[in-house]
C-alpha cells in the first residue's frame, strides 16, 4: 500500500478525554431515518495495523511491534459526505504471529512479552483509562469507487491532527471497501516514544499505520 506522510493540522491536547463512545451514531441514525444512504463498518471483516519499530544503539536487543484491532465501529454517508470511525483502546492486540510475518518481522516475541508491551502501551505511553478512544472524522463529497486523498481528522492521546490519506474505495453493491495507510509522529499526539537507558533501547517516534475497512449498507430504520 501507499503510504501518505503529510504536514499535520490540529488542536492542543484536550483537559479530559470522553467517559463514552465518541462515535456520533445518533447522526447516522437520523440519516437513515430519512432515506439517507448509511453503511456501517463490519468489525469482523475490518482491520488497523500499526507497525512500531526500534531505534536506539542497542536496538537489536529490543524488538519490532505489530499492534491490530479487530474492533473498528463507525459508519460511512456517502451522499452526506461523511465518515466517522472509533478503536477502543483496549481492543489493541500486540504481536499477533501472522500481522508480524507479514510485516516482514522474523522474530516472535514470547507470550509474556507481549503481555507486558501490552500494558506499556495502555499505560505510560497512551494512557488508555484517561484517553480510551482513537476516533477518526472524514468530510468529503468523493465516496466513490477509486484511489483520492481524503482529509482524516485523527484524535488520539487527546490531540487531534488532520492528515492527508491515500485511501482506495471499492463500492460492490451494497458492500463498500476502504483500504489505505498513512504514517504518524507519536510526538505530534504528545506522547513521548519509549525509552530506556537514555535512548540506547528505543521506539521509533514515526509509526506506520495500514488499514482495511469493510462497510454493509444498512436497511431503513
Amino acid at each position: 500500500m501507499l503510504v501518505a506522510c503529510a504536514p499535520l493540522r490540529g488542536s492542543a491536547p484536550d483537559a479530559e478525554a470522553p467517559a463514552v463512545s465518541p462515535l456520533p451514531s445518533d447522526e447516522y441514525h437520523r440519516l437513515a431515518s430519512r432515506h439517507e444512504p448509511v453503511l456501517r463498518i463490519d468489525p469482523a471483516r475490518s482491520l488497523v495495523v500499526i507497525e512500531v519499530r526500534r531505534a536506539g544503539s542497542l536496538a537489536e536487543l529490543g524488538h519490532d511491534h505489530v499492534v491490530a484491532s479487530r474492533a473498528v465501529e463507525g459508519f460511512i454517508a456517502p451522499r452526506a459526505g461523511r465518515a466517522d470511525a472509533v478503536v477502543a483502546l483496549a481492543t489493541l492486540e500486540v504481536d499477533e504471529p501472522s500481522l508480524r510475518r507479514a510485516a516482514g518481522m522474523d522474530t516472535q516475541p514470547s507470550a509474556a512479552d507481549a503481555v507486558g508491551t501490552r500494558r506499556n502501551m495502555l499505560g505510560p505511553v497512551l494512557e488508555a483509562e484517561r484517553y480510551p478512544f482513537a476516533s477518526v472524522a472524514v468530510r468529503s463529497s468523493a465516496f466513490d469507487s477509486g484511489q483520492r486523498f481524503l482529509p482524516v481528522a485523527l484524535t488520539l492521546h487527546g490531540v487531534a491532527r488532520t492528515i492527508d490519506v491515500l485511501v482506495s474505495i471499492d463500492v460492490q453493491d451494497s458492500v463498500a471497501t476502504v483500504s489505505g495507510a498513512f504514517a504518524v509522529a507519536q510526538t505530534d499526539f504528545g506522547i513521548p516514544p519509549f525509552s530506556l537507558l537514555g535512548g540506547a533501547i528505543a521506539v521509533r517516534d514515526r509509526v506506520d499505520v495500514r488499514f482495511r475497512l469493510v462497510a454493509v449498507l444498512q436497511g431503513p430504520e
